[in-house]
C-alpha cells in the first residue's frame, strides 16, 4: 500500500471524498494514537471509515469482528473496488479457502480481515492471530455483547479474551444502537475503561417516519410502492406465512416482490438476497432476519407491516433505509393486536429477568406507535438524546397540519369512563365500554350496566385510541406501568372535569382513512437532505448512468453500488463532468475508480452533453454547494448558469409555467435549464401526486401507444433500450414525457 501523510489523503485517494463527516477524524486520530474507542454513530453515518483508514495507515493487519456474513462480503467487495486488499473468513468458505486467506494475511497481502465472532473460539484461529499479531481490532455491532441489548449474542462474550491476548493493540467498538445502559455494558465487557467514547447524534435527518392504522394497509402499501416503483424497498412482517401471502398479493397487483424467511431453501434465500442487492428485484417482503447483513445504501423505503418488538430493533431496521444520505421513508402499520403476538412469545420465556426486559421493550415500542408526539423526538429520547426542535419536519405528526376540533365532550366521556371502571384497566377495555361492547369480560364485570357504556357513537376505536394518547400527552391521563398497564385520571384531569374546562385536540383519523396524501406531502421537505446530493439533476442522464453502472457491476459480479453510489451518479447528472480532473471532483471517485471506470463514464457523459450543447459544470456545482454550506443558504441553483431572481420553490415556478400552457422547451428557456432537468421535475412531482396542468403536453394516442409497447418489451427502468427499439424519430424527452402519462393513467385505472 502507498504511504500517506494524513488521513484526509487516504480518504480522497481511496474513497473519493474530500472531507470527513463529524467525529470521523477524531476517532481515526484516537486509533492511530493507540487508544481504545467506543463509537456510537447512526447507520449511514460512516462508521466503517473510522477503522478502514487507520487500517491503511498502520503497519500490519486490522481484524474486524462482524456477526453478519453477507455484510462481510459486501464490505470486502467495496474495499477491493477501492484498491484496498481485504478478505473475510466465515462458515461460507471451505477449509482450503480459509487456509488460502490466512496464508495471504501471514504474508502481509491483506490489510483488513473480517471474521465472525465464533471463529475466535477455535484454537487454530487463535494461533493464526498470534502469528500475524493485528495492529488494530474493530468490533462491529458491539451492542451484541450486552444482554441488555436487543440482539445479545453469547459468542460476543469471547471477545474480552482478545484484550488479554493483545493488551497493547487498540480496540474500536462500533454500534448504531445502544442505550446508556448498553453503552456501559460494552465498556465493561470489552474492558474499554481507559478508552474514549465518541457519541454521535442518533438522528437520521434524511429519514421520514410515519405510523398509520393497519386497517387500510393494502391501499397505503400499493400507493407508496407505486410511487417508488423503480426503487428498493423492504417490508418487514411478523411471520413466514405473512411474507409469502403479502408478496403474492403485491405481485398480483403488478408489483415485483419476493418473500424472504428462514424457512426457504438456502439457495432460494441467497438468490433472493443477491437479486435485491443487484437491483433485479425492487421489493423484498421479509421477516426481521433479512437485512441484517445488507450493506445496500440506496434502500428508499422500509415498511413495518407488523409491530417490532423493541425500539432498538425498529431503529436498526429503519436504519437500513437511506444509508447514502438521500431521502427515504419509514412506515409503521400499527394494530394493537400485534402486541398480543409478541406477548404470547414473551410469556414462554422462562427467565424472569429476561421476560421483564422483553416486556418493557415491547411496551416502549407500543408507546411509540400510539403516541402523537414527534416520532423523531421519541426515538432520540429513548437513546438518551435531547431533541429541542418543536417541529422535526420529517414525521407524520410534525408534518400533519393540525386541524384542531372541540374535544371537550369526548374528553369528558373518556375521563369519566376511566373513573367509572375504577382506573384499573387499559385503553382497550375503556374503549370497549365507551363503544357499547358486549365482550364477555365487560359483561362479567358489570361494566355494561355503567352510565358510560355505549355513550360514544361518532368515533371508531382507532380514533378513541388517538384521543386517549392525546389526553396522556396533555397530562389529563396517566398510564400506570406494570405487567398489564392501566389508565388513571391525573389531578389535572379531575380539575378539567370539575371546573368544566374546554379542550381542543388535533384532528383524529378514522380507521378507514387513507394516508397517501400525507406520505406525499412530506417528501418535498426532505428532498435535498444530503449535502452531497444536488437538488436538481438531469433525469435522463441519470438513468443512462444507472444502466452503465449495472452493466459494469454485472460483468464484475458485484452489486451496482460497489461501482458508484447514487450520490455519485446524481452529481454526474447535475454537473456533466467532461474531463478527468472534473470527474475526480465527484463524490466517491477515488484514484482506483477514476482509473478503472473514468473513461467509460466520461465517454457517456461527453456524448450526452455535447449532443445537447451542455458545458462542464463541476466547478460551479461544488462552489455553489460550498457557499450554501458556509452561509446556510437554501439557493439550490444550477451552477453553470445565472438565474433570474424568483419567489417560491423551483417546482412551484415550473408548475406556474405549466399552468400558462408553456411547452417543455419554453419552460427550459425561461428558466435557463435543460429540458432534461424540467422533465426530471415533472417526474418527481408526478410521483408525489402533485397537481399539474399537463394535458397540453400529451403526445398523440398513436405515439403513446408505440411508446407503451416499447416500454412493455424493454422494461421501463432504462431508456436507452427503449429508444433503440423505437428508433431515432422518438427522442428521449418524448419517451420520458409519455412515461409520465402512462404511469399516471395506469395508477388511476387500478
Amino acid at each position: 500500500m502507498p504511504s500517506h501523510s494524513s488521513p484526509l489523503e487516504v480518504l480522497k485517494s481511496h474513497f473519493g471524498y474530500g472531507s470527513f463527516r463529524p467525529m470521523q477524524e477524531e476517532i481515526i486520530s484516537n486509533a492511530l494514537g493507540g487508544q481504545d474507542s467506543l463509537v456510537l454513530m447512526p447507520t449511514g453515518g460512516g462508521k466503517s471509515i473510522c477503522y478502514q483508514i487507520p487500517a491503511l495507515m498502520l503497519d500490519g493487519l486490522t481484524l474486524v469482528v462482524s456477526p453478519l456474513i453477507a455484510l462481510m462480503k459486501d464490505q470486502v467487495d467495496g474495499l477491493n473496488g477501492n484498491g484496498i486488499p481485504a478478505r473475510f473468513i466465515n462458515s461460507s468458505l471451505s477449509g482450503a479457502e480459509i487456509n488460502t486467506v490466512q496464508g495471504m494475511a501471514s504474508r502481509g497481502e491483506v490489510k483488513i480481515l473480517y471474521v465472525a465472532p465464533e471463529r475466535l473460539a477455535l484454537p487454530g484461529f487463535r494461533r493464526f492471530l498470534e502469528q500475524v499479531h493485528p495492529s488494530l481490532i474493530a468490533i462491529d455491532e458491539a451492542h451484541c455483547i450486552s444482554e441488555w441489548g436487543h440482539e445479545f449474542r453469547p459468542d460476543y462474550r469471547n471477545l474480552k479474551s482478545l484484550r488479554q491476548d493483545f493488551p497493547g493493540v487498540p480496540v474500536m467498538a462500533l454500534t448504531a444502537t445502544a442505550t446508556e445502559r448498553v453503552q456501559r455494558d460494552i465498556v465493561d465487557q470489552l474492558d474499554l475503561r481507559d478508552g474514549k467514547v465518541f457519541l454521535s447524534s442518533f438522528n437520521r435527518p434524511n429519514l421520514r417516519y410515519s405510523v398509520h392504522p393497519k386497517g387500510n394497509y393494502l391501499r397505503l402499501l400499493l400507493t407508496t410502492l407505486r410511487e417508488r416503483r423503480d426503487q428498493s424497498s423492504i417490508i418487514y412482517c411478523f411471520s413466514r406465512r405473512e411474507t409469502e401471502e403479502l408478496a403474492e398479493e403485491l405481485n398480483a397487483r403488478g408489483l415485483s416482490a419476493h418473500p424472504y424467511h428462514a424457512g426457504l431453501e438456502p439457495v432460494t434465500r441467497r438468490q433472493t438476497q443477491e437479486d435485491f442487492i443487484r437491483d433485479r428485484v425492487p421489493v423484498i417482503v421479509a421477516t426481521i432476519a433479512f437485512g441484517m447483513g445488507i450493506d445496500k445504501p440506496d434502500i428508499r423505503l422500509v415498511v413495518h407491516y407488523s409491530l417490532p418488538k423493541s425500539l432498538e430493533g425498529y431503529y436498526q431496521e429503519t436504519g437500513r433505509a437511506g444509508r447514502d444520505g438521500l431521502p427515504a421513508e419509514c412506515v409503521l402499520l400499527f394494530a394493537y393486536a400485534d402486541k398480543a403476538k409478541h406477548s404470547y412469545f414473551i410469556d414462554q420465556v422462562e427467565d424472569g429477568t429476561e421476560q421483564r426486559n422483553a416486556r418493557r421493550m415491547l411496551d416502549r415500542m407500543v408507546d411509540y406507535a400510539e403516541s402523537r408526539a414527534c416520532r423523531r423526538r421519541s426515538i432520540l429520547e429513548y437513546f438518551g438524546e435531547r431533541w429541542e426542535e418543536e417541529n422535526c419536519g420529517g414525521c407524520d405528526v410534525c408534518l400533519e397540519k393540525a386541524e384542531e376540533f372541540d374535544a371537550t365532550e369526548i374528553s369528558q366521556k373518556v375521563l369519566s369512563a376511566v373513573i367509572r371502571t375504577g382506573q384499573r384497566f387499559g385503553a382497550m377495555h375503556v374503549i370497549q365500554v365507551l363503544t357499547g361492547s358486549r365482550e364477555k369480560r365487560v359483561v362479567e364485570l358489570g361494566h355494561d350496566k355503567l352510565s358510560v357504556h355505549g355513550i360514544v357513537k361518532d368515533y371508531d376505536r382507532q380514533q378513541l385510541r388517538e384521543i386517549i394518547n392525546q389526553l396522556r400527552a396533555r397530562g389529563l391521563l396517566a398510564r400506570n406501568e406494570g405487567e398489564f398497564p392501566t389508565l388513571a385520571v391525573t389531578g389535572e384531569g379531575r380539575r378539567f372535569l370539575q371546573e368544566r374546562q374546554t379542550l381542543s385536540l388535533g384532528r383524529v383519523r378514522a380507521a378507514s382513512e387513507g394516508a397517501s396524501a400525507e406520505l406525499r406531502e412530506g417528501r418535498s421537505r426532505t428532498e435535498a437532505v444530503s449535502s452531497r446530493a444536488p437538488a436538481e439533476y438531469d433525469g435522463a442522464l441519470f438513468e443512462e448512468l444507472r444502466g452503465l453502472r449495472r452493466e459494469i457491476a454485472d460483468a464484475k459480479g458485484v452489486p451496482p453500488f460497489v461501482v458508484f453510489g447514487d450520490v455519485s451518479l446524481l452529481q454526474m447528472a447535475a454537473a456533466y463532468p467532461q474531463s478527468t480532473e472534473s470527474f475526480s471532483r465527484i463524490s466517491g471517485v477515488g484514484q482506483v475508480k477514476l482509473e478503472e471506470y473514468g473513461e467509460r463514464f466520461l465517454g457517456m457523459i461527453r456524448e450526452y452533453a455535447q449532443s445537447r450543447g451542455l458545458e462542464d459544470g463541476t466547478e460551479g456545482l461544488f462552489e455553489t454547494e460550498e457557499r450554501a454550506r458556509v452561509s446556510g443558504a437554501d439557493d439550490e441553483v444550477r451552477p453553470e448558469r445565472r438565474r433570474r431572481q424568483r419567489t417560491g420553490t423551483t417546482y412551484d415556478v415550473t408548475r406556474s409555467l405549466l399552468s400558462q400552457r408553456f411547452s417543455i422547451p419554453e419552460i427550459a428557456r425561461e428558466r435557463d435549464l435543460t429540458t432534461g432537468t424540467i422533465l426530471g421535475q415533472l417526474e418527481r412531482m408526478a410521483e408525489q401526486g402533485t397537481d399539474m396542468e399537463l394535458d397540453h403536453l400529451r403526445p398523440s394516442d398513436a405515439r403513446i401507444s408505440e411508446i407503451r409497447m416499447a416500454l412493455e418489451v424493454c422494461g421501463g427502468e432504462f431508456l436507452r433500450p427503449v429508444r433503440e427499439y423505437l428508433g431515432e424519430e422518438f427522442s428521449y424527452d418524448e419517451i420520458r414525457l409519455a412515461r409520465i402519462f402512462l404511469r399516471r393513467e395506469g395508477i388511476s385505472s387500478e
